[in-house]
C-alpha cells in the first residue's frame, strides 16, 4: 500500500482525554494520518503494561504533557511501511523506551509510527509476544544484570538481592539472574507475595521489615555480591549498606521513594558501586546487545509463570486500575488481534 492510502486507514486505540479536570480513557478509532510523523509505520501485534504507563494514563503531568494521547511504551509488531532503507515491509521489529507512551503515541494501539532509530529488529530466538513478555520491564532488568556483570560480579562471589522482586522488572531479575547459574535473594512489599517469589526462583525471600535497617549504623552486614533495586528510598539505602567489598548496586526505580539517604562509609571503605539504570534513552548498539541477550543466554526458563496476557484493548482500563491498587505480579500483556 503507498504512503498516500495509509493516511486514511483506520484503527483502534486507547485515547487519555481530560474533561472537566477528570482524566478518561476510552477506545477510539483514528486514522493512520493522525499519528505523529516519523520513518516507520508499525502494526502493533503486541504490547506490554508498565508503572509508566499508569501514571500516563492518570494524567501524570511528569510522564504525559499533552492530552489526548495514547499510552503504551512498548510495542512490537510487523513493519507496515518504511520510508528510509533501514528496515522493509513484513519485519518484525520491537519498540521500547525512547519517548514512546510518553509524548508520542503508544503501544495502547493497533498502530504507531515512529523514528526509524527507535526500532529494533526483532532478535532471532524471540517471538514478538515473548519480545512484550519481557518489554521494558526485561530490557531493564537485563541493563541491570549487564552492569553486575560488567562490573565483575559472579555467582561464586554470593547472593544477588533483588528488591520489587514481584513487580515487573525485579520478576524479570530474578529469571535472568537464576538463568545465569546466581543466588537469588527478593523482597517484596506484599507479604502474601512469598509463594509467587518462591515459584520464580528466588532462594530467600525476605519481609520488608527485614530489608530495612532503622539502626542507624552507617555499615550493615556484608550480605549481597550485587543488587538490582526497582523501588529506591530506605530499601535502596539498606541493601547499599549491606553489600559486600567491590559489590554492586543497581537503580532503577522509585516506587518507594524518589530520595535516598546513605553514608558514603559503604564507598568509600568497601569500594561498593552505585550503577543507574536508565533504560528509556539507551544507545541502540547497547540496546541491540542486551535484547540480543534476552532471547539467548539470558532468556528467563520460567517467563510464562510471570506473565498474564489478554486479548484486545477493551481489558487494559481494568488492568490498569489493577496496577495501581497494586494488584499485580510479573507482567501484564496485551494482544491485539
Amino acid at each position: 500500500m503507498e504512503h498516500a492510502s495509509w493516511e486514511n486507514v483506520t484503527y483502534h486505540a486507547m485515547v487519555v482525554s481530560e474533561e472537566e479536570g477528570t482524566f478518561v480513557r476510552r477506545i477510539e478509532t483514528l486514522a493512520v494520518g493522525d499519528l505523529p510523523p516519523g520513518d516507520v509505520l508499525i502494526r502493533v501485534a503486541f504490547s506490554s503494561l508498565n508503572w509508566k504507563d499508569c501514571l500516563s494514563a492518570m494524567g501524570n503531568p511528569g510522564v504525559t504533557r499533552r492530552y489526548p494521547h495514547t499510552p503504551g511504551i512498548d510495542a512490537a509488531g510487523i513493519v507496515a511501511e518504511c520510508t528510509t532503507e533501514g528496515f522493509h515491509k513484513g519485519d518484525k521489529v520491537i519498540v521500547t523506551g525512547y519517548d514512546l507512551g510518553m509524548n508520542t503515541a503508544g503501544g495502547f494501539s493497533e498502530y504507531i509510527r515512529v523514528p526509524e532509530s527507535w526500532v529494533v529488529k526483532l532478535p532471532a530466538g524471540l517471538t514478538r509476544k515473548e519480545s512484550m513478555m519481557l518489554g521494558t520491564a526485561g530490557f531493564t532488568a537485563g541493563l541491570s544484570v549487564k552492569r553486575l556483570l560488567d562490573h565483575g560480579v559472579t555467582p561464586e562471589m554470593g547472593t544477588v538481592l533483588v528488591t520489587g522482586a514481584s513487580g515487573g522488572v525485579g520478576s524479570l531479575a530474578v529469571g535472568i539472574l537464576k538463568k545465569l547459574g546466581f543466588v537469588v535473594a527478593g523482597v517484596s512489599g506484599r507479604e502474601d507475595k512469598g509463594a509467587y517469589l518462591s515459584s520464580i526462583g528466588v532462594d530467600r525471600v525476605l519481609s520488608l521489615a527485614e530489608a530495612v535497617d532503622t539502626s542507624g549504623k552507617a555499615l550493615g552486614g556484608k550480605l549481597w555480591a550485587g543488587v538490582v533495586d526497582a523501588v529506591g528510598g530506605d530499601v535502596l539505602a539498606t541493601a547499599i549498606k549491606n553489600t559486600m567489598h567491590r559489590g554492586v548496586v543497581t537503580c532503577c526505580g522509585n516506587v518507594r521513594s524518589d530520595e535516598l539517604t546513605s553514608s558514603i562509609y559503604p564507598f568509600i571503605l568497601r569500594g561498593v558501586s552505585l550503577c543507574g539504570i536508565d533504560s528509556a534513552t539507551c544507545p541502540m548498539d547497547e540496546r541491540q546487545a542486551v535484547w540480543a541477550q534476552l532471547a539467548d543466554a539470558w532468556k528467563p526458563e520460567n517467563l510464562d509463570a510471570m506473565v498474564e496476557s489478554f486479548n484486545g484493548l477493551e481489558e487494559l482500563d481494568d488492568q490498569i486500575e489493577r496496577m495501581l491498587r497494586g494488584d499485580r505480579t510479573g507482567r501484564s500483556i496485551v494482544h491485539m488481534p
